[in-house]
C-alpha cells in the first residue's frame, strides 16, 4: 500500500485522511475516514467537494473495504449526484473487482491518473492565457477539487509559474461561498495576484475592461458539450457571451458523460435551505438551492480536455 499526499486527501502509513474543507480557511483539521460511510457522510456534508475529488476519494475508501463490496461501491455512487467523475470511478472499480485485479492498485492509479491529468490540461489550458490577462473565475477548481494541481485552477497556475502577468478576480460563489473560502485560500498559498468579487459584480467587471478570459470546471460533461458546474457558471456565461469576454472550461476526460446526450439529462442536486438561509434570512423563508446549473455549448467558447479540445 502506497503512501499518497495531496493538498485535500492523503494516505500515509495506510491512514486515509481528507481535509475537511467545511472549515477552511479558518483552521485546517484531516479528518479520518475508517469506512465507506465516513467517506459518504464527507462527501454529503462538502467536506470533501469537486468533482475529481469525490471519485478518487471514493475510490481509495472503497479500496480498504472488506466484504460486500458491490453495495458499498453502489452506496458510494449515490452520495452525490450530479458529478459523473463520482460514477465513472466507482464503476471503473467494480470492473477491476470482477475481473479480480487488485483494488488497491486499482485506486491508487486513479489517483495518479488524476495528477497527470491535471498537469496536462493545465499546461494545455495555459497556452490561452496571456501576459497581462484579467481572468475571472467561479467555485474551487484547484488542488482542494482534485488530488493534482486542479482544473481550471491548474490552468492559471501553470501560467502564473511560467512567468505570466496574471491577475485572478475570484467570485465568492454563493451560496457556499467556494471561491471566497477556497480559491482565495488557493491563490494565497499559490502566491498568484487575486481580488475577491461578490458573484453579482461579475459583469459590471466585464464592462469595465478588466476581465479578458473566464474561466471554470465542470462536473459533467453531455455528449454535445453542455457542461454541469456550479450554480451561478451559466449566469456568467451569458454575461462573458454579451461583453465578448472568451468563456473556457477546463476538465479532465472522466467529467465526459457518454451516456448523457445533452445539458437536460444531467440530474442538478438540490442542496438545503439553510445553506440559503444561513441565518441571514427568516426561517419561514421559502428557498430553491440547485448546485449546479447547465451551460449550454454556444455559450463556451472552448472545452479542454488533457488531450483534446472541443
Amino acid at each position: 500500500m502506497k503512501n499518497l499526499d495531496s493538498l485535500s486527501l492523503r494516505r500515509l502509513n495506510g491512514k486515509l485522511e481528507v481535509l475537511d474543507q467545511t472549515l477552511l480557511p479558518h483552521e485546517e483539521r484531516w479528518l479520518g475516514v475508517p469506512d465507506h460511510q465516513a467517506m459518504i457522510s464527507h462527501i454529503k456534508r462538502l467536506a470533501v467537494r469537486g468533482a475529481p475529488l469525490i471519485g478518487v476519494a471514493a475510490a481509495l475508501a472503497l479500496a480498504q473495504e472488506k466484504g460486500d463490496l458491490r453495495r458499498k461501491a453502489l452506496e458510494l455512487r449515490e452520495s452525490r449526484p450530479t458529478a459523473v467523475n463520482l460514477m465513472n470511478a466507482m464503476d471503473r472499480m467494480l470492473a477491476a473487482l470482477e475481473a479480480g485485479r487488485d483494488l488497491q492498485a486499482e485506486a491508487e492509479a486513479i489517483f495518479f491518473e488524476d495528477v497527470d491529468l491535471c498537469r496536462r490540461m493545465g499546461e494545455r489550458a495555459a497556452e490561452f492565457l496571456n501576459d497581462g490577462d484579467g481572468i475571472l473565475t467561479h467555485c474551487n477548481t484547484g488542488g482542494l477539487a482534485t488530488v493534482g494541481i486542479g482544473t481550471a485552477l491548474g490552468a492559471i497556475r501553470v501560467a502564473h509559474e511560467s512567468g505570466k502577468k496574471i491577475h485572478v478576480y475570484v467570485d465568492e460563489t454563493r451560496p457556499l461561498l467556494q471561491g471566497a473560502r477556497l480559491t482565495a485560500w488557493e491563490l494565497g498559498r499559490l502566491g498568484v495576484p487575486f481580488t475577491l468579487i461578490c458573484d453579482n459584480m461579475a459583469a459590471s467587471l466585464m464592462s469595465k475592461g478588466k476581465v479578458q478570459h473566464c474561466i471554470v470546471g465542470a462536473d459533467r460533461i453531455a455528449v454535445n458539450g453542455d457542461v454541469a458546474n456550479k450554480i451561478g457558471t451559466y449566469s456568467l456565461a451569458v454575461n462573458a457571451h454579451f461583453h465578448k469576454v472568451p468563456f473556457m472550461v477546463v476538465a479532465p476526460s472522466t467529467t465526459l458523460d457518454p451516456d448523457c446526450s445533452s445539458g437536460e439529462n444531467i440530474p442538478i442536486e438540490e442542496r438545503g435551505a439553510e445553506e440559503v438561509r444561513a441565518g441571514r434570512a427568516p426561517q419561514s423563508a421559502g428557498t430553491w438551492n440547485p448546485a449546479f446549473d447547465v451551460t449550454p455549448r454556444a455559450l463556451i467558447g472552448r472545452i479542454v480536455l488533457e488531450d483534446r479540445l472541443f
